[in-house]
């Protein structure tokens, strides 16, 4: 079964003083640490001029360095909130980050059958901190149930091998094509693969179908280690396909705030570093001042010391 919603470029329209951002409906869980799940997505999707229409799939119980847990919502639960803003606003794009259950990708899966024109970006995070078993079920139901209504596969290119081409017995490693061409088996027409090792410390990141290359970029890979990087990529992605580029473009521009992001990525925490979304909010520091965080307030924001006594 392959998947027939494509994705075009829309023509401007004019504007009329009821028009907004295009609308992505994102489905994935609470992320306490602000590194990936609704965080990532959210701030992604309006970084780039989209607005989000996040469905929560359940919690992470983490913290920057690592996932200790997950608590999926019910099905149900999922259902309603989908449904319920689905009756009230239209929807350019559908983006699935981790659903959280079996049960929960199968709900996913019939409500974009129910949309059948709304092209879906579907993410697969590694899954190496969850239950292997667990795991297995969750990949199994992803497999066969959401990447036949699925426009777009993206996942770094280790766990997409290990998940699509668990038999791989070639010496050499597989490339986009080829993992494009094993999503394709289950209606997957486009998949963007990130990660790919390159020589000399630099990797590389194809939009593929199973025939061709539509788009590629290489990066020299960054010293540190990123939480988020995969939700970003595919938030911005959605955001950018649901206002009017074409996919090709829409990747290379994807990629490119991904870069940015994770050049002004910053560490919260004890743990990971986090893409900074909106580096283009940032104060851009005048030669000669001092950086030390903390000693300027923009105009309008010189709050008082904080006083309350308990």
């Amino acid at each position: 079964m392959t998947n027939s919603t494509p994705i075009e470029t829309r023509p401007d329209e004019p504007e009329s003083e009821d028009s907004g951002p295009a609308c992505v409906m994102v489905f994935n869980a609470s992320d306490p640490s602000g590194a990936g799940g609704l965080a990532a997505d959210i701030t992604a999707i309006a970084s780039v001029g989209a607005h989000p229409l996040p469905i929560v799939t359940g919690a992470y119980v983490r913290d920057t360095g690592e996932v200790f847990d997950h608590f999926a919502f019910d099905e149900d639960a999922v259902a309603e909130q989908a449904r319920t803003i689905l009756e009230d606003v239209p929807v350019q794009v559908i983006k699935v980050g981790f659903a959280g259950s079996p049960e929960a990708l199968a709900t996913i899966a019939e409500i974009a059958a129910d949309y059948p024109d709304v092209p879906l970006i579907a993410y697969m995070p590694s899954l190496s901190w969850w239950d292997e078993g667990l795991s297995d079920l969750y990949e199994d139901a992803f497999r066969e149930l959401l990447l036949p209504q699925t426009t777009v596969l993206v996942g770094n290119h280790s766990t997409l091998w290990r998940w699509l081409l668990p038999e791989w017995n070639s010496e050499r490693s597989p490339n986009a094509r080829d993992l494009a061409k094993a999503a394709s088996e289950m209606g997957v027409p486009y998949t963007l693969v990130t990660g790919v090792p390159l020589p000399e410390q630099f990797v590389e990141n194809v939009l593929a179908t199973p025939q061709t290359t539509l788009a590629s970029e290489k990066f020299e890979r960054f010293d540190a280690v990123f939480s988020g990087a995969g939700d970003t990529l595919s938030g911005a992605l959605a955001a950018l396909v649901a206002g009017g580029a074409d996919l090709a473009a829409a990747t290379t521009e994807a990629l490119a705030y991904l870069d940015r992001c994770l050049d002004g990525g910053f560490r919260p925490g004890m743990g990971h570093v986090v893409p900074d979304r909106l580096f283009w909010a940032q104060p851009e520091a005048a030669d000669g001042e001092d950086d030390e965080p903390g000693t300027d307030s923009p105009e309008g924001f010189d709050f008082p010391a904080h006083d309350t006594k308990h």
